[in-house]
């Protein structure tokens, strides 16, 4: 009987075929998420530098004359 025609060998094979097809695409989709989650942090670091950029100029305006800051609500 050669290893060719082994009924048990090639269902083994088609077994281990079988998993290392469905852990490559497993791979695929994890490297897909991951690139994705990657682009959403970068987008969302932007988006906060831009804010913080806006938050400063806006202070910088606001309390440019010392005299100008309203007072405080106590008062």
């Amino acid at each position: 009987m050669s290893a060719g025609t082994d009924p048990a060998l090639e269902a083994r094979l088609a077994e281990l075929e079988t998993r290392q097809a469905f852990q490559e695409h497993t791979l695929t989709e994890l490297s897909d998420a991951l690139a994705e989650a990657r682009a959403e942090i970068t987008r969302n670091t932007l988006s906060l530098q831009r804010a913080l950029t806006d938050l400063k100029q806006l202070r910088t305006l606001l309390y440019a004359d010392p005299g100008a800051e309203p007072p405080p609500p106590h008062y």
